[in-house]
């Protein structure tokens, strides 16, 4: 049976832990644990959707299509751990939350730079960067003031995280014309944010308007659909709803949950998950 995790064992920016309890009563609309059902978590992110849901129904088919990495960054937890243990050595005089001194900072990067094992810039941006900021490589880390927000123990390891998952790493519009022709066919669908910065992700700069359309035309009922206030896709819907009638009553007339999300203690924006099932 597959443990169902609350929170994705690594830092993720978009984590959807803030929806699991309304992502698990929309589950609750598939019957006999999810058999005879295929639930495709299109862009994958940390799995964390694609978890629960294997948790929740474990007779349904559930494809993680790890759009991101994410499974390499779990692979190499050990050697996370191993590299944040060593950075907070480093960084043990520095008060919490402040900024640290450019001699110091200088050190940090050496020591990166020689460290022998892997190392994930998702988790050593949240390590070392104000709260909210990224780097796509860890060549561009020296570019930035650091702060010492090195996390104080390690990782838990992420037993049972992909158990009964069925991994893929495609394009989604290869993947979701799989599965046009079978029946009880749920997609959970969390692309990359349209104009704006994707430097979180993987596929940096893979994901455009173009890219968008294209991924609407595939969409069909039932669904699940992330956005938030710094995408375009509820503005998108309304002008569905205005002049393409066919296409709204293809995909429109969707429900819609909303929760308030911080980047940090200045930032905030609105997170939505539509669906249609």
């Amino acid at each position: 049976m597959t443990k169902a995790y609350q929170k994705a064992p690594l830092p993720f920016v978009g984590q959807k832990r803030m929806f699991l309890k309304e992502f698990r009563k929309i589950l609750d609309k598939i019957p006999n644990d999810g058999e005879n059902w295929t639930i495709i978590d299109v862009f994958g992110g940390n799995g964390l959707l694609a978890n629960n849901a294997k948790a929740y129904k474990p007779k349904a088919t559930v494809i993680y299509n790890d759009f991101d990495g994410y499974t390499k960054r779990l692979a190499h937890i050990d050697d996370i751990n191993r590299l944040r243990a060593i950075l907070f050595d480093l960084t043990k005089d520095v008060p919490r939350q402040k900024r640290i001194p450019d001699e110091l900072k200088e050190r940090i990067l050496q020591v990166i730079a020689k460290f022998g094992g892997y190392i994930d810039v998702r988790s050593v941006s949240t390590w070392l960067l104000f709260s909210g900021k990224q780097i796509a490589h860890i060549g561009e880390l020296g570019d930035h003031q650091m702060y010492n927000t090195v996390r104080t123990s390690d990782y838990d390891n992420a037993d049972g995280y992909l158990d009964g998952l069925i991994v893929t790493h495609e394009s989604f519009d290869t993947l979701i014309p799989k599965f046009a022709n079978t029946p009880n066919t749920l997609l959970l669908l969390d692309p990359p944010y349209i104009c704006t910065e994707q430097k979180a992700y993987a596929m940096t700069g893979y994901f455009g308007m173009t890219k968008f359309l294209r991924l609407i035309k595939l969409v069909r009922p039932p669904y699940l659909f992330f956005s938030s206030t710094r995408s375009e896709l509820l503005d998108y819907m309304d002008y569905l709803k205005d002049c393409e009638p066919a296409m709204w009553e293809c995909i429109g007339d969707f429900e819609k949950v909303s929760v308030n999300s911080h980047i940090n203690y200045n930032s905030e924006y609105e997170d939505n998950m539509i669906y249609r099932f």
